[in-house]
C-alpha cells in the first residue's frame, strides 16, 4: 500500500540502526503509525529537523506491515513552537496516544483536537484546562466517554451543589452512596462537560477524575511523562 501526502504529526522519534529513525506518527487519515525514516538520521539528511513533534507535516509511505516505509516528509506551515514551560505537557499527551491508540484507526476528531490543543499550549499560560479537555476528548474517541450529565441510578439531572462520587464503569452516584469512587462535586462535572474549566478547586477535581479514567485504560503501565511532571514538583535537595 502507498499513502500520499496525509496530514500528520509525530509522536515520538528514536534511532534506528546506524543513521535511520523509528516514528510513531498520528496522521488524520489513518491514525496512529510506525514508520521507519531511513537514513533521516544522518548528518546530511533535511529530515532530521523535519520529523519533530509539534510540527504539522505532510507524510507520505508505503508498507502494510505495523511498520511503513516513510517516503516523503514536508512542513507545511511554519510551527507556533510551545514555549518552554508547556514543553512537558505537549510530550505527556503524545506519550498518551502512543500507548492508548490502536494502530491503523482514523480518527479524525482527536486530530483535529490535538492541532486545537497545541494551538492552546502555544498560547496559554496554564496548561491544565486545555489538557483536561483533551484527555476527556480523547476518553471519548477511545469509547470510554464520561457521563457528565445525569446521577447514574436515578437519571436525574447532575446538581451542580450536590456531592458525587464516579465510579468508572456506571458514572457518577449522589456522594452517600457508600460506593467507593472517585470524589467530585456537580459542578465539577458540569464545567468538564461543559469545558469550563476556570475554578482553581473544580480543576482540581476534574483532574483526579480524568487521570483515573486514563488510569484505567493504561491498566498499570507507568507514564514516564507523569515521572518527569513529579520530579519537577519536588524541590531540588540542599
Amino acid at each position: 500500500m502507498r499513502v500520499l501526502l496525509q496530514p500528520a504529526f509525530i509522536l515520538h522519534r528514536r534511532p534506528y540502526r546506524d543513521t535511520s529513525l523509528l516514528l510513531e506518527a498520528f496522521s488524520h487519515e489513518h491514525g496512529r503509525l510506525g514508520l521507519v525514516a531511513r537514513g533521516a538520521a544522518s548528518a546530511r539528511s533535511r529530515l532530521k529537523s523535519v520529523l519533530q513533534p509539534f510540527v504539522p507535516l505532510l507524510l507520505s509511505w508505503s508498507g502494510t506491515s505495523d511498520l511503513a516505509t516513510l517516503t516523503v516528509a514536508e512542513a507545511t506551515e511554519r510551527p507556533v513552537p510551545l514555549p518552554p514551560s508547556q514543553v512537558l505537557a505537549g510530550l505527556y499527551v503524545n506519550e498518551l496516544l502512543v500507548r492508548l491508540l490502536p494502530r491503523q484507526d482514523s480518527l479524525p476528531g482527536l486530530f483535529a483536537a490535538y492541532r486545537a490543543l497545541l494551538a492552546e499550549l502555544a498560547a496559554v499560560a496554564d496548561a491544565e484546562p486545555p489538557l483536561r479537555r483533551f484527555e476527556k476528548c480523547l476518553l471519548e474517541e477511545l469509547g470510554y466517554g464520561l457521563s457528565l450529565d445525569r446521577e447514574a441510578v436515578s437519571g436525574m439531572p447532575i446538581v451542580a451543589e450536590q456531592r458525587y462520587c464516579y465510579v468508572l464503569d456506571r458514572g457518577p452516584l449522589v456522594a452517600d452512596s457508600g460506593v467507593p469512587g472517585v470524589p467530585i462535586s456537580g459542578r465539577g462535572l458540569l464545567a468538564l462537560r461543559d469545558g469550563m474549566l476556570v475554578d482553581p478547586a473544580v480543576l482540581r477535581e476534574v483532574k483526579h477524575l480524568t487521570r483515573a479514567a486514563l488510569a484505567e485504560q493504561l491498566r498499570g503501565r507507568v507514564l514516564k511523562t507523569r515521572e518527569l511532571y513529579r520530579v519537577k514538583r519536588e524541590p531540588w535537595p540542599k
